[in-house]
């Protein structure tokens, strides 16, 4: 992991020479070979996911469950860099809560330590254990689980009305091979024993079978949903992506420009790093169960990177790079499109201080504990960073004719 992120440093930085036609609809189009390749690489880390989980199940062990678990961060890394196309691109928008809705209140899912465990008042699945339960009350309904199917869990996400309600994704997944992290803001991520998923005698915690099912559903319907998206952005075909790119490619532009100020600001600086630490919250942190968040944040932040530069490293090791915003903005005013680059490149390498952090033993959760001011700074250095960027991206969209991007804050003060 840390080899990938340095060298993803160095194509980051190396990246802002590029000397690509700055033609808007050379850009547009090179976004859309880009986010397909994002995807794409999502869906191949999310089936070797799944093979993992199949060896998990067919034979229990410490070793296969610490490789569904490399497996799952591996999965990740491609998938945090797709975030960035969100909030412009409705359809990512409509979907993106099956995969990676947060956070969640766990006892829907399986059991969890009933002393420490906390969730949202008054939400009705949250000690719903659908794991032990062949049928839910809701109101005044039944529900009957007792086939755990993808479609199933699809249906019982916001249970209730409830949006801690998560049934499905990379977060169920997770904490089913994580449990809980019982740490609080101390060192340590979840400890689940191999042996809940043991069939039979061994079994731990009970219903080793419907845990088993669970699991294997959560992982089909996350790969059924990244096949989806990837055929929405491949080329020469009647999909999403023909529709983006035969509009006029300023709103193609505003798009891009859009999801990387509202990631940058609203969602990142403000709803992954600003909640947690104002809250001094591990339960608002993104990937709580695994300790990995700031790998989450490197990763979302690397995607604004990789879309303003244009070049994006796939899992694979190549790397495809075209026409960018950086590109076009410098064709137009070299002085804005200079500050911005400096600005992405500069909060790269700021959020990659929580990763640095964590290598050497202080990870998210214990950065926003109540008593660490030098933590808090860490995270408070991010946020500035974050918001000097959106700033930087605003002032570029000027220059491209885009007025008021007004990028999502999520509700937060900066």
């Amino acid at each position: 992991m840390k080899k990938t992120l340095t060298a993803l440093l160095i194509g980051s930085a190396l990246s802002s020479t590029s000397v690509w036609a700055a033609e808007p609809k050379a850009v547009v189009e090179h976004y859309a070979s880009l986010v397909h390749a994002v995807y794409s690489d999502s869906a191949t880390t999310a089936q070797a996911l799944d093979k993992a989980l199949k060896a998990l199940i067919a034979t229990p062990s410490e070793a296969t469950l610490n490789a569904a678990k490399e497996a799952w961060l591996a999965a990740r890394v491609p998938y945090q860099q797709s975030e960035v196309f969100r909030f412009g691109n409705t359809i990512v928008d409509d979907w993106e809560g099956q995969l990676n809705a947060w956070p969640l209140d766990e006892g829907l899912i399986d059991y969890v330590d009933t002393k420490s465990y906390q969730h949202e008042l008054g939400n009705p699945g949250a000690t719903a254990n659908i794991i032990s339960s062949t049928s839910l009350q809701v109101g005044n309904d039944k529900l009957d689980t007792t086939n755990i199917t993808p479609e199933l869990l699809a249906s019982l996400n916001e249970l209730g009305g409830s949006e801690a309600n998560v049934a499905t994704g990379y977060h169920a997944i997770e904490f089913l091979l994580w449990g809980q992290d019982l740490n609080a803001t101390g060192a340590g991520a979840g400890a689940r024993p191999y042996t809940d998923f043991v069939q039979g005698e061994g079994c731990t915690n009970g219903h080793c079978d419907r845990r088993v099912a669970y699991l294997q559903a959560a992982s089909t319907l996350l790969n059924n949903d990244l096949t989806w998206m990837t055929a929405q952005w491949a080329e020469n075909t009647d999909n999403y992506r023909q529709a983006l790119t035969a509009k006029p490619a300023t709103e193609g532009l505003r798009i891009m420009l859009f999801g990387m100020g509202s990631l940058s600001l609203g969602e990142l600086a403000g709803e992954r790093m600003k909640v947690a630490l104002e809250a001094n919250s591990p339960e608002d942190e993104h990937d709580c169960f695994s300790d990995n968040t700031h790998n989450s944040h490197y990763y979302n932040q690397q995607g604004i990177n990789n879309v303003w530069f244009g070049s994006y490293t796939r899992v694979d090791g190549s790397k495809l790079t075209g026409p960018s915003l950086n590109d076009l903005v410098a064709s137009k005013d070299k002085a804005v499109a200079l500050k911005t680059s400096e600005a992405v490149k500069s909060a790269t390498t700021q959020v990659y201080t929580l990763v640095s952090s964590a290598e050497q033993g202080q990870k998210f959760d214990q950065l926003i504990a109540a008593n660490n001011a030098a933590g808090h700074e860490l995270v408070n250095n991010s946020i500035r960073s974050l918001v000097l960027q959106t700033g930087e991206i605003e002032k570029a969209s000027n220059v491209l004719g885009i007025y008021n991007l007004n990028p999502d804050t999520a509700d937060h003060e900066f």
